[in-house]
């Protein structure tokens, strides 16, 4: 990808591209809430509460500011990446979103193939409606890593690690930040939980150990595996201690992901944690939480390059990934655009999304004056927060 932005820009220019997609977020999502009801698109686009948390994520990656360099010799830029011993060709993620048919009935495979297509790793959600299995089958050879939300039943959590593992999937996101839903009052507003209709429950209707806890077989009694979802989905009863179950059950590397806590990425390290992934769910869990990229800073001064970070909520350009990756962000997950283009136009809107979020990052990082998204830094940024910035201003600017 040396020149990956002028490629793009200068083909969809000259009109050999068709973008099947608008270019603009808010474009996007303004015909993503035109195209779907209002239960599926504020499932995708709501948060909890009054979502101040939603807001707190814009807010905190407008608040940090890039200053660009000159005369650096940006010809040729290197988006890549290396991350548990594995290079990839761009710091990009698709992350893990359950229930994705809502919006287009492929879902997930659509989203998959995208990705593999586009040599973007697949982050599976455990809430997905077609299985991993499924979505496995469509990636070939593409990396893909399994999103696990823990279950209340140790056995079915234990029989979707074993899944994954066996279905080629070479990572272990363990979300820790839903282990109940939160208040959501779109979805409350529109008495919308898909689960209960049976979508986003493909990996607990295949799997043998949720089986093996019904009268009937899911497909004879859909109420039942649906009431025996809802008891069993989330496990607030977990501790660090508990972790020690996953390493029994995979050899996998193993990813916190909600960590915004620095003493939580200490626990994490202090416990063997492969990676972490620093991440308010989107602004779905908790209203009023910090910002992510507010806490990235202070969790990547504590984790110090001993472990991966990873960034999500609130990402929406190229400019978003590069100051979270020069705050110390290993590797960004892609949550909501991609699930509008999947909207819009399905697989190729998936595909158009990564691709132009990689093109805008590329361009930015060359206008910026850097040629290496991996030795990106807090000094191409400026916090402007009015009572910080004289300070940042004079730090940052020092020659």
């Amino acid at each position: 990808m040396n020149q990956y932005g002028n490629t793009v820009q200068n083909e969809i220019y000259q009109g050999k591209v068709r973008p099947s997609i608008p270019f603009q977020f808010e474009e996007l999502e303004r015909l993503a809430r035109e195209k779907l009801e209002d239960g599926p698109f504020y499932y995708v686009a709501g948060g909890a509460g009054g979502e101040e948390t939603m807001r707190a994520n814009r807010h905190a990656l407008d608040r940090w500011q890039i200053v660009p360099r000159m005369l650096r010799n940006t010809e040729n830029r290197d988006l890549s990446v290396t991350l548990l011993g594995e290079t990839f060709p761009s710091p990009l993620m698709l992350a893990p979103i359950g229930v994705q048919s809502i919006v287009h009935p492929d879902g997930e495979l659509a989203s998959a193939r995208a990705a593999a297509s586009m040599n973007v790793p697949f982050i599976a959600s455990s809430a997905s409606t077609f299985s991993l299995e499924e979505i496995a089958a469509v990636m070939g050879d593409a990396t893909r890593w399994f999103q696990l939300y823990w279950s209340r039943e140790p056995e079915i959590a234990a029989s979707m690690l074993k899944r994954a593992e066996s279905a080629g999937y070479s990572a272990i996101v363990v979300t820790l930040d839903a282990p109940m839903m939160a208040w959501r009052e779109s979805d409350l507003e529109n008495t919308y939980l898909p689960f209960l209709w049976g979508e986003g429950v493909g990996n607990y209707v295949k799997d043998p150990a949720f089986r093996s806890m019904l009268k009937d077989p899911p497909e004879k009694d859909k109420k039942a595996a649906a009431a025996l979802w809802a008891r069993i989905f989330g496990n607030a009863a977990l501790t660090w201690e508990d972790l020690e179950f996953l390493r029994e059950h995979t050899s996998l590397p193993i990813l916190l992901k909600g960590i915004l806590h620095p003493e939580d990425a200490q626990l994490a390290i202090d416990h063997g944690i492969d990676g972490i992934i620093v991440s308010n769910h989107g602004g779905r869990q908790v209203d009023g939480a910090i910002g992510a990229l507010d806490t990235l800073p202070l969790i990547s001064e504590v984790v110090d390059g001993r472990i991966p970070i990873l960034f999500d909520s609130g990402i929406r350009r190229g400019a978003d990934v590069v100051k979270a990756l020069a705050l110390g962000a290993s590797a960004i997950l892609l949550g909501r655009p991609y699930m509008y283009g999947l909207t819009l136009s399905g697989e190729q809107g998936v595909k158009d999304v990564i691709r132009n979020v990689l093109a805008d990052l590329d361009l930015s990082l060359a206008l910026s004056g850097q040629t290496s998204v991996s030795e990106l830094n807090r000094s191409l940024l400026i916090n402007v927060k009015d009572s910080h910035w004289q300070k940042e201003k004079t730090h940052n600017l020092r020659v």
